[in-house]
C-alpha cells in the first residue's frame, strides 16, 4: 500500500490569459496573491416525494468562482490586466477572458492535467489602509463548461483533449 502524501499548494496553478483568445498569454496568478480558493458553488435541487418520508438532494450543477485578493504589483501581468479592466469598468464581453487551472501534481516533465475555463473578471474593490499597500479585490467567474487537456508551464501552452 503506497503511503498518502501532502499537496502542497503551489502545485496547483492558476494561469489567466492577459493576451487575447486569439493569441493567448497565459501569466501565473502569484504576486501579491497570498491565498486563492476555486468555489464550486454547487446548485441543488431538493424533493421529497409523496411517497417518502425523507427527501433527496440532487446537484444539478456548478457555478464556479475564484475571489482574488491581490497586492498591487505594476508590472504583473495578472495586475495590468485586471487593473486595466478595472480602470475601463468593463463589462460582458469586455471582461471575458480565459482561466487555466494546473495540476503541477499530477504528470511529469513538461506535461500536466489542466482544464480551461472561459471566464468573467468582476472588480470588487480597490484600495487599502493608509501607510499601507494598494490591493485588488476580483472574483473570477467561470463561464461554461471546461474543457480538459494538458498544460506545459515552460511554453505556457494548453492541448486541448490530451489525457488528463
Amino acid at each position: 500500500m503506497s503511503e498518502a502524501k501532502k499537496i502542497k499548494r503551489s502545485k496547483f496553478a492558476a494561469f489567466l490569459n492577459t493576451g487575447t483568445s486569439g493569441s493567448e498569454t497565459w501569466s501565473l496568478i502569484g504576486d501579491g496573491v497570498t491565498s486563492m480558493t476555486v468555489s464550486y458553488n454547487p446548485q441543488t435541487s431538493d424533493e421529497t416525494y409523496i411517497h417518502q418520508d425523507s427527501g433527496t438532494t440532487d446537484v444539478e450543477s456548478y457555478k464556479p468562482t475564484s475571489a482574488v485578493p491581490m497586492t498591487a504589483h505594476k508590472g504583473d501581468p495578472v495586475f495590468d490586466f485586471v487593473d486595466r479592466l478595472r480602470r475601463k469598468r468593463a463589462v460582458l464581453e469586455d471582461a471575458r477572458t480565459e482561466i487555466c487551472l494546473v495540476y503541477l501534481y499530477e504528470g511529469e516533465g513538461s506535461s500536466y492535467p489542466a482544464e480551461k475555463n472561459i471566464c468573467s473578471i468582476q472588480i470588487d474593490d480597490f484600495g487599502g489602509e493608509g501607510g499601507g499597500s494598494n490591493v485588488i479585490n476580483f472574483t473570477i467567474n467561470f463561464v461554461g463548461d471546461a474543457v480538459e487537456g494538458t498544460f506545459d508551464p515552460e511554453t505556457k501552452k494548453f492541448t486541448a483533449g490530451a489525457a488528463a
